[in-house]
């Protein structure tokens, strides 16, 4: 049985859920196919600037609206920029649960590709504080995959690799995860999470607590 002495865990796709219906309704009145505000939004020049601090929200903003306006007028690429940003967001609550529960065995981490208002998205969905640590690539200043973001997660955590779980939806983060040693789980349901947790891999607190029982 494979056990693991740390969590590193996603965020988004993972923990939190973005709701983007009213920039689809925007997008479908606009006669923009849907999805269009989103490939603008995480565009290659758009995203890695967002994900490595390099913008604000308010420059994120500008830059979804610039990439619009060769399809739209300038208000409704600004009101679709706006909507993307200000998306509704929902918390998993099982997948918090499993994570809060995992405290109790060693370190869990948050390791997400994230921008620099991060603490401020955490504090309003009620996130703070629900791991030993945020990793964030904004601060890090690389993204994953690049293995650096895992390796100052691993440091961050106190454990080699080699004891780290890795959670992503990503099949691509994972793999660079594991390519490091790392356990990964390729995320799709709370069910994965907790068959990991529970049944696959335990942290060895967890572990030794279990052996030590009659």
């Amino acid at each position: 049985m494979t056990s693991f002495d740390a969590v590193l865990c996603d965020l988004d796709g993972v923990v939190r859920f973005f709701d983007h219906a009213e920039v689809a309704r925007l997008e479908r009145a606009a006669g923009l196919p849907v999805g269009s505000t989103a490939g603008t939004a995480f565009a290659p020049g758009v995203l890695a600037p967002l994900v490595l601090g390099r913008l604000t929200r308010p420059q994120w903003r500008d830059a979804i609206a610039a990439g619009l306006a060769d399809r739209v007028p300038p208000e409704e690429a600004r009101a679709l920029a706006t909507a993307f940003s200000d998306s509704p967001v929902s918390v998993d609550a099982e997948v918090v649960g499993l994570l809060r529960a995992a405290r109790s065995s060693g370190p869990v981490l948050i390791v997400t590709n994230a921008t620099v208002w991060l603490d401020e998205d955490l504090a309003r969905q009620g996130l703070t504080g629900l791991a030993d640590a945020v990793v964030n690539s904004s601060e890090v200043g690389a993204a994953k995959p690049d293995r650096r973001i895992y390796e100052a997660a691993a440091a961050r955590a106190g454990v080699p690799p080699e004891r780290c779980l890795f959670v992503d939806d990503s099949a691509a983060n994972v793999d660079a995860a594991t390519a490091l040693g790392m356990t990964g789980l390729h995320y799709r349901t709370p069910a994965d999470l907790r068959a990991v947790l529970e049944v696959v891999g335990r942290p060895s607190g967890l572990a030794q607590e279990a052996a030590g029982r009659p």
